[in-house]
């Protein structure tokens, strides 16, 4: 009897031209962001060579920058980091009465 895998993309994340999650929302947000960028040099009176020079180098950065970012930290690493960064250093206490709180924030005083 024949056996077939099916869905073996399931419960992985989403992966696009080697972006992996959310870094590709960030692509398409600053592609589209680019296409805008050269629309508006455009129509401001700029050469379209130099219009297409300028929008092909920050597009070629943000692909780098993009990309370099999904392979360091991964497709939730980067939501960690920004958590991390987020966390207090320490918790300080000054009197007795925070410490019990602490110990057993449910138990009714």
């Amino acid at each position: 009897m024949n056996s077939y895998t099916l869905h073996e993309r399931i419960n992985r994340p989403l992966e696009f031209a080697g972006l992996q999650a959310h870094y590709i929302s960030y692509g398409a947000i600053g592609s589209v962001s680019l296409l805008l960028l050269f629309t508006l040099l455009y129509l401001l009176g700029l050469g379209a060579l130099l219009c297409l020079v300028l929008t092909a180098g920050l597009g070629l950065g943000l692909w780098l920058s993009v990309s370099r970012l999904s392979s360091r930290y991964g497709p939730y690493g980067l939501v960690k980091k920004k958590m991390y960064q987020r966390l207090p250093r320490a918790i300080r206490v000054y009197s007795p009465h925070d410490v019990r709180l602490i110990k057993d924030p449910w138990k009714k005083s």
